[in-house]
């Protein structure tokens, strides 16, 4: 295909951040050794100027709808990113020769957060295993955090096995309820029981103080 040497220093809005030049004044950026290659059903570029002049691409492949692109970011705000984005389905298959237990896909990332989001639809999670497993020191990293705004189910499974090296509690602000239609045991080194009947008159356990405790948590 033939290629040219164009000037792609992109018209349009300019934004508020863009470092000054020699001379002080703010101005989008721009070169004059871009290549382009390209047809009706797609381009190929080295050295594209995004639109609001900020950022240089060292190499991007667009296709005929500019929402379908890929590009490698060299400076600017978005200096080092690699950027995928696709109108439609984006699809990542490997691990056709491997055997189960090898590493087929590794995700990581050095420094920073991961970020999985489907903004209307569901993320699934399917495997021989699921494995969740979170390290860090001290009280506030190495804890793995589940919120819901309507339910936390756990279903269909055979076992459900939970095990606490220094404390559990489960506990909730409205109803509660423990059942087992074969067999329910509870133990414990000491049971105690208590209920509201203690916030007007302590027991002789002194289980006032376990009242409000476990009151003052729900507030």
């Amino acid at each position: 295909m033939p290629s040219s040497s164009i000037n792609l220093d992109k018209s349009g809005p300019v934004a508020k951040n863009i470092s000054p030049d020699r001379t002080g004044k703010t101005q989008a950026k721009q070169n004059y050794s871009a290549q382009s290659w390209g047809n009706e059903h797609g381009t190929i570029t080295m050295g594209q100027i995004d639109y609001v002049g900020q950022v240089t691409s060292a190499f991007i492949v667009e296709g005929k709808d500019g929402r379908h692109q890929f590009s490698l970011d060299n400076d600017g705000p978005r200096k080092g990113w690699t950027c995928s984005t696709s109108p439609g389905n984006f699809q990542l298959e490997c691990g056709s020769d491997n055997m189960e237990a090898q590493d087929s896909l590794c995700l990581e990332s050095k420094n920073g957060n991961i970020i999985i989001k489907a903004h209307n639809g569901k993320i699934r999670l399917q495997g021989t295993d699921i494995e969740l497993v979170a390290i860090g020191e001290g009280n506030s990293k190495g804890n793995i955090v589940c919120s819901a705004t309507e339910s936390f189910m756990i279903h269909e499974t055979k076992k459900v096995l939970i095990d606490a090296k220094v404390m559990y509690k489960i506990s909730t602000t409205g109803i509660g309820q423990v059942t087992a239609n074969s067999v329910l045991k509870i133990y414990g080194s000491v049971i105690r029981g208590v209920t509201d009947a203690c916030a007007v008159k302590d027991s002789k356990t002194g289980g006032k103080r376990f009242q409000s405790e476990q009151n003052k948590d729900q507030t």
